[in-house]
């Protein structure tokens, strides 16, 4: 299940129309939502937007995200300047994985994405965000899903999990339990963290794509940290509109591969009775606990 709602910077926001903030928002769409991304149409304003979030946020990750991505960012030129062309992505990207990257205006329905993804197409949005909303964001635009989500498409395991991904969506669909699902791709895709020759490493887009979420995730004492397991996650509430009080930790793409190749029907019949888990809960002895956090971050919060 796709985002519904993000936000990338916790700082106040600004208000703005759609039409304001997308550029594509009346684009006429095609059967599966994908649109004529347009390249030639963008500013020389708004490919400066990109160039001066990538400079950013490349310095903010370096050390800090996990090796493939900051490899496949080299190895897919996301470097080079100005908003990519997502037709000249796809060519660069398809030979190594198989996968390409598909223009859409907007957030698309839930069975449209996982359609997408089962045929290794990753629907991308093709707006940058307006420079007033510039450290915020509350709907994935461009730098969020290329920067973001673009370079581990070209991790052979990786790319095989997010297809797997999509196909598991239909499946959960009919099954009536896309909510579980959900808080998967949640803890994993956007906000999950992989161990890398002994330390923790970014692997989620949502972190990848956030200045501020990067420094966090890896380096406050707040968030609790907790070895991946696929039911625990499953049950694990989240919340949309700020850091993640819990993040999940896999050993390596090839582990999270292989447990979400079991059967589903069944983890969903276990947890289908279970209670939920709320997001900032103290991780139990069952866990694979990383650390305890101290949710100070959160406590702060809710206090001012």
């Amino acid at each position: 299940m796709r985002l519904k709602w993000v936000v990338l910077y916790p700082v106040k926001r600004i208000l703005m129309s759609e039409d304001q903030k997308n550029r594509y928002h009346d684009a006429p769409r095609a059967e599966d939502y994908t649109i004529d991304q347009a390249w030639q149409t963008y500013s020389s304003a708004e490919h400066d937007r990109w160039d001066r979030l990538f400079t950013r946020q490349k310095e903010v990750t370096r050390g800090r995200a996990c090796s493939a991505a900051l490899t496949a960012m080299e190895t897919l030129e996301l470097s080079a300047s100005g908003i990519p062309n997502m037709e000249e992505l796809s060519d660069r990207l398809e030979p190594l994985t198989g996968w390409r990257i598909v223009p859409v205006a907007e957030l698309v329905p839930d069975e449209v994405f996982f359609d997408h993804l089962a045929n290794r197409r990753f629907p991308a949005g093709a707006f940058i965000r307006p420079e007033a909303e510039f450290d915020y964001l509350q709907e994935p635009d461009i730098f969020h899903d290329v920067f973001g989500h673009v370079p581990l498409l070209a991790d052979p395991v990786f790319a095989d999990f997010m297809e797997a991904y999509g196909k598991g969506g239909q499946r959960a669909m009919q099954l009536g339990q896309l909510h579980n699902l959900a808080r998967l791709y949640w803890y994993t895709v956007e906000f999950g963290l992989i161990r890398e020759n002994g330390a923790l490493k970014i692997y989620g887009a949502g972190i990848l794509s956030s200045p501020q979420e990067t420094v966090f995730a890896l380096e406050n004492d707040s968030p609790h940290r907790v070895g991946f397991n696929l039911a625990r996650i499953m049950r694990t509430e989240y919340i949309i509109d700020d850091f993640q009080k819990t993040y999940f930790v896999i050993d390596s793409f090839d582990a999270l591969l292989e447990a979400c190749y079991a059967d589903f029907g069944d983890i969903y019949e276990t947890v289908k009775p279970a209670a939920n888990i709320p997001p900032h809960q103290r991780p139990s002895d069952e866990d694979d606990i990383w650390n305890v956090g101290t949710q100070h971050y959160f406590k702060n919060k809710s206090e001012t």
